[in-house]
């Protein structure tokens, strides 16, 4: 497509902007206050900027399903903008084929017109790019549409790296010693590993690697609810290889890991703060 520059007086080339839905799944209160994924929202604000600085239209849409109304005026205080989308990727209701084909039609119809799509979650995004188009096997119409879907999402790190290419980010000073827990769905649906490791090198952070990082955590959705005594020993196998790696700082790219993982180590008095890998790279 060619257009009428009225500036430069001459007709060039039209290049329309690629635009980006950033999707921040799975906020619950606990996330909020305990993990501070407050601050999380604002290191998506960070990135946000990053993105559009790179020529990219971009919208960021909440899920806020289990944000009780305490925590909304809380979360504008601490700076969270953008719009609220009451719904999730389906993850959540395992097991519940009807609810989760019912959450995945408002998925697939309110995210279709977006040349990417962006979620913070290994999870989610596993739901979104492998699961979520088989709830419409019978439904060749919304299968099309959930392929598409899930064709162009991906987890925020690996949008970095992989699809724009991002090989480096500004200096933290803050970063510090970190150690990474490689999350279940990420790693193996989605293929993340270097990523951010890759990344956290690239600010300043030092990485202390746990023993075991590809290991999973013991969470797992209704797993940790069904199994508490096999999900309470796998987390606390995990939680002393956290400590044992000397890190500042256990990061993720999971929400529901690092709910679990911070959880056991604020149980056992380890002086270990939990965060999103998100919030590290944006120098939160």
């Amino acid at each position: 497509m060619r257009l009428y520059d009225t500036a430069r007086r001459e007709v060039v080339p039209f290049e329309p902007r690629p635009t980006v839905l950033m999707y921040t799944c799975g906020i619950t209160p606990y996330d909020a206050t305990h993990l501070g994924h407050a601050a999380t929202f604002l290191a998506y604000d960070v990135l946000q900027r990053r993105l559009i600085d790179m020529g990219h239209a971009v919208k960021c849409v909440r899920n806020v399903t289990d944000v009780d109304d305490s925590i909304l005026p809380k979360a504008r205080e601490l700076g969270m903008t953008g719009s609220s989308f009451r719904n999730s990727s389906g993850w959540p209701a395992e097991g519940q084929m009807v609810t989760a084909r019912d959450l995945a039609v408002g998925i697939v119809e309110t995210f279709g017109g977006y040349d990417y799509v962006v979620v913070p979650s290994g999870s989610c995004g596993g739901m979104l790019k492998h699961h979520l188009p088989h709830l419409f096997d019978d439904d060749p119409n919304l299968r099309a549409k959930a392929d598409a879907l899930a064709a162009k999402t991906h987890e925020i790190v690996s949008f970095l790296t992989d699809v724009m290419g991002v090989t480096t980010l500004p200096p933290v000073a803050s970063a510090g010693s970190v150690t990474y827990h490689d999350s279940c769905s990420g790693l193996r649906e989605l293929g993340i590993k270097e990523q951010p490791r890759r990344l956290l090198r690239s600010v300043g952070a030092t990485m202390a690697e746990m023993a075991e990082p590809e290991i999973c955590c013991g969470f797992g959705g209704t797993f940790c609810v069904k199994y508490p005594d096999i999900s309470n020993a796998i987390v606390g196998k995990k939680a002393a290889n956290v400590a044992a790696s000397g890190a500042q700082t256990l990061l993720a790219g999971d929400l529901g890991c690092l709910m679990n993982m911070a959880g056991k180590l604020q149980r056992e008095g380890q002086p270990v703060d939990a965060r999103h890998v998100a919030e590290v790279l944006a120098g939160k």
